[in-house]
Formats: C-alpha cells, structure tokens, sequence
C-alpha cells in the first residue's frame, strides 16, 4: 500500500516530536533484493509504489528540515528530527548519495537449510565500487548450488562439511559470493580484494561468520592487489594453492583483462580438476571487448574455457533509485590445459 503525506501530522500543525519521528520513519525506503527469476512486473511494480508521491515526500522531507520547530522544546529531540528528514531525502537521490546501509540477501541450497548473508555498504565515495554490492554477485552466488551438482561435482560434494579443498575468490567487494560459497559448499573461502576495501569485507565476515560456520564452511580475508608482489609476499607467496577460483563482475576497466587472468593463473592450483569461476555482466559493448580480451589472454596462459553460459538477472541502484534494469551475464567455467 502506497503512502500518502497528507495523513501526516503537518509542520503547521506543530506536533510533537514522537509523531514526526514516527512519520519520517515510515517514509524510510526499504532496499530492494531481485533473485533472478523475480518476474519484471514484480520489480516495475515495486519501483513505482516507493517513487509514488515523489514530490509530495520531497516537499515534506523540506517542510521539516526548513523549519526552525521552535514549538519542540528539546535540541535533541530537533536535531534528530532533522537529520531523520535528511536520511530520507538522501535514499531518493541515488544510491551514491546515501550513507551507510545494510542489506539482507536469502539463500536457499537442496544441500543445507535456507539462510541469509547480512551486507553492510558503505557511502560509495569516488572509485570504491567494491563497496556496493553488484547484482552480478547475487547472481553468481544463487547459482553456486547448481554449479557444484554440475560442472564441480567432481570437486564439491553437498553436504559434506569441511571439504579438503580451498577456495579463492578475487575481487570480494562487500564479500556476498565469497560468503555464500562457504555456505553452500561447506568450504574454506579466502575473500580477497585491494587493501582499502579490505575493512568493510572483514567487518562482513565477522557479522556472517557464525552463521557461516554453522552451516559447516569457514571464511577469511586478505588484501590482494593483481599484478603486484609486494602487497601479497606472506599471505599468497605460495602459489597455485586454490583448487577454485571465483571472480564476479572484474572486468571494467582497460587493464582488468590481463590482470585478471595473471592473478588467476598466479592462484588457481596446477591441476586437470582446478576450476575459475567467473561471471561478467554484458552492460555495454566496451564490457564485451573485455571478455573477449580476457579469454584471449586466458588462453594464452594455458586456462582453456570449458563452459561458457549466459545468465539474466537484475541490477539496481544504479543511479537513479526509481530504476531496476535486466542485466546479461556471461558465465564461464576455467580449467588448465
């Protein structure tokens, strides 16, 4: 049911601090969670109920920040007022504009009982993307399920805990395909990405982890910067030690295609039965040229595609907050030569 700011309590009106909290707090704007089978009028539908009245909220959300409230007695009682009204505001304008929040994304495995992964993001300030948590991700990791029974069923037995093989993923962001992978697989999962994104990915792991072990799988972190040495010479001065490799959305940039590749081939073990994992959304046609480098180059370094597959699924907050869009992934599954 949509929301109409008329049955609010009015600035006019002068009422009580409670009643304006309580108000602006209803206006909160609940974080949408797409599985890729969510049926496009599903997602249509719910963008459209949270943008109805936009500009009745707006000017609501203005209403209260203009006013003085000299009638509220209480600084405090103000300042928390003011500030509710400028979160609200904030959750309209993009998801860049927003600070801090925490997102809950279901699971559910024919290996284990359904469960949940609790994501905290960061404000997404200037190049840190992998403090958002992309679609690609959410989509990868429903699948893992499917992938194990398939293409990995010669390495992952569901329901087995403790499993004598390791798991790297490259890239980890916020951490939700690393997480689900030790979930689901009952795995040990190393979440790596570069040293910045490292502290938002470790508090993610601690709030997962008790959850993550009790479902039988085991997950760290650890700074991983592709292409260079010294930032890994203790944790990764083994090399080829991980029987599988993951890697979602890694490709946006000139240099990704090579770097990539050498940090997979640096890592995935040397082994017929060693498998990369990777998904990358088809956004555009500069993401497409990436592929096709990568494979390029992947080929070169003796890691042959055994599967290539495409997957649909939705990314959102993208800009825009009103605005969910379908997304193409290519998925493909690595093996050496």
């Amino acid at each position: 049911m949509s929301i109409s700011v008329e049955d609010f309590p009015q600035v006019w009106q002068k009422p009580s601090a409670e009643e304006l909290l309580a108000s602006l707090k209803r206006l909160q704007v609940e974080l949408p969670i797409w599985n890729p089978g969510t049926p496009r009028r599903v997602i249509e539908e719910s963008y459209q109920n949270a943008a109805q009245s936009r500009r009745e909220v707006a000017a609501y959300l203005y209403s209260i920040i203009k006013s003085n409230l000299g009638w509220i007695q209480n600084d405090d009682e103000k300042e928390a007022l003011w500030e509710e009204a400028s979160r609200r505001l904030s959750e309209r304008c993009g998801r860049a504009a927003m600070g801090e929040i925490t997102r809950r994304w279901p699971f559910e495995s024919q290996a284990s009982a359904s469960f949940e992964l609790i994501i905290r993001e960061p404000p997404i300030t200037g190049d840190c993307l992998g403090l958002k948590t992309w679609g690609s991700s959410y989509l990868l990791a429903q699948s893992l399920d499917n992938i194990s029974r398939g293409s990995l069923s010669h390495l992952v037995t569901l329901g087995q805990p403790n499993q004598s093989f390791d798991v790297l993923e490259l890239g980890a962001g916020t951490g939700l395909l690393g997480m689900a992978a030790a979930a689901i697989w009952q795995a040990n999962v190393v979440l790596t990405d570069l040293p910045s994104i490292v502290p938002n990915l470790a508090y993610n792991i601690e709030a997962n982890r008790s959850s993550i072990e009790a479902l039988g799988g085991a997950v760290d972190s650890a700074a991983l910067t592709w292409g260079s040495e010294i930032d890994n010479a203790e944790r990764f001065s083994n090399k080829k030690q991980f029987k599988i490799v993951l890697a979602a959305d890694s490709l946006y940039d000139d240099d990704h295609p090579e770097l990539l590749a050498s940090a997979i081939d640096a890592h995935l073990m040397a082994d017929k039965d060693a498998r990369a994992i990777v998904m990358i959304p088809q956004r555009d046609l500069i993401t497409k040229k990436l592929v096709v480098k990568f494979l390029s180059i992947m080929r070169t370094s003796g890691l042959a595609a055994l599967e290539e597959h495409s997957l649909v699924g939705q990314d959102d907050w993208d800009g825009d907050d009103e605005e969910s869009f379908e997304v193409e992934c290519w998925l493909s599954i690595f093996g050496r030569l």
